[in-house]
């Protein structure tokens, strides 16, 4: 399976009064662990948008298992979990130090017309990224 790692340093902005790391900064993580997941595989959301195409979150669940801490190290996973030519849904999870699963999810997204929101079709207006993600589920 295809999967990149980010490492997040816990910062203290992100926690709140108990002194964990607020439940919505997790889908902060899952953005760079996606971002980075795109990247490692030779694409960019930057370039994706200057030619015109968003990629909205349409679907995203998590679980908690055990909160972060201020001062702790979070070892992002991510990894194409199912695509279909318009749709790719991301897996998720969030290890401690210890190797420890912490946070699990997945974020669904569908690649739309910047100008219309209409939903494309990667492999027509994305054949590079559709011949990847195809490879990559083939794979899995």
């Amino acid at each position: 399976m295809v999967r990149s790692k980010s490492i997040i340093d816990v910062r203290y902005a992100e926690t709140d009064q108990m002194g964990v790391v607020h439940h919505a900064t997790y889908l902060i993580w899952f953005e760079v662990g996606r971002t980075e997941f795109i990247k490692e595989l030779g694409f960019s959301y930057a370039k994706l948008e200057l030619e015109g195409i968003l990629s909205p979150v349409t679907d995203i669940t998590i679980k908690y298992k055990r909160p972060f801490r201020y001062g702790e190290q979070a070892e992002v996973h991510t990894w194409l979990a199912t695509y279909t030519g318009i749709r790719a849904v991301y897996g998720y999870a969030i290890y401690n130090e210890e190797g420890s699963v912490c946070i699990e999810g997945t974020s669904t997204h569908t690649c739309v017309d910047k100008d219309s929101f209409r939903p494309i079709n990667m492999k027509k207006r994305l054949p590079e990224w559709h011949r990847v993600y195809s490879e990559i589920v083939k794979g899995t």
